[in-house]
């Protein structure tokens, strides 16, 4: 039996309706803060396709009402499950624009785990398009996601191995400036800009860094970064990122 969800996120930014839309509605505006390559046909009717780590997720559109409403489906899995994606933008004085996301739809046999996956990761990645409209907007990142490597069931051994491999010297709050020193990649300054059960964020100059512990579906381990250097080889730096998590991480 399927169950019925519905997840909401507002965020207010200082952008434009027309810089939202196209950080939302365009590929190289989603590459620039959610995850893998992207593809948006941009038509009510039309798809759009994720490409992540070899495999590619479709869904198809059903608002294009640029810039203040955009919506897309998945199909229907045969357990019933279906996801509904809906961005409502909507401009104010000032320049600002306030955008809400509706994620709703249908869980299937492991709803309960989805469920709180979801709650967990969802307000994440929505985050990431409020770093992308204030820090980076106009600008194009290399996606970098390495997922489905090592898995550390201990959530606090997970977090311990992070910290030591980044250089930091514990837990960190939001704000807080760090100096990362992954082995192997290059040293990294920004500020902590999101921490929860399952993420640690830092913000660069040139980057948006995601590191990952997902502990509701038995601790695997990952990254999902978008770096904003022209010229950056997408596979060489995920097959550096996979190596420094298999090093950090080993089996």
């Amino acid at each position: 039996m399927a169950h019925p969800f519905e997840l909401t996120h507002e965020i207010q930014v200082d952008a434009s309706p027309e810089e939202v839309w196209e950080a939302i509605a365009t590929g190289p505006g989603v590459d620039s803060w959610f995850m893998g390559r992207n593809e948006i046909e941009p038509r009510e009717g039309g798809a759009t396709r994720m490409d992540l780590r070899g495999s590619t997720e479709e869904t198809t559109i059903t608002a294009w009402e640029p810039p203040t409403r955009f919506a897309s489906r998945t199909s229907q899995g045969e357990d019933g499950s279906l996801h509904v994606f809906e961005y409502l933008v909507e401009g104010r004085d000032q320049g600002s624009t306030v955008v809400r996301w509706v994620h709703s739809g249908f869980l299937g046999e492991n709803w309960e785990k989805e469920y709180e996956g979801l709650s967990e990761g969802d307000p994440m990645y929505f985050d990431k398009l409020r770093v992308y409209l204030s820090y980076f907007r106009g600008r194009t990142a290399t996606p970098v996601n390495v997922f489905g490597g090592p898995v550390v069931p201990d959530r606090d051994e997970a977090w311990k191995r992070y910290h030591e491999a980044l250089g930091l010297p514990g837990p960190v709050a939001l704000g807080d400036p760090v100096h990362l020193t992954p082995d192997g990649l290059p040293e990294l300054d920004g500020v902590v800009d999101w921490v929860s059960r399952d993420f640690l964020g830092v913000r660069t100059d040139d980057g948006i860094y995601r590191f990952m512990h997902i502990s509701v579906f038995g601790g695997p381990v990952g990254v999902g970064h978008h770096i904003f250097i022209d010229g950056l080889d997408q596979a060489k730096t995920e097959g550096a990122w996979e190596d420094w998590l298999t090093k950090v991480f080993p089996s």
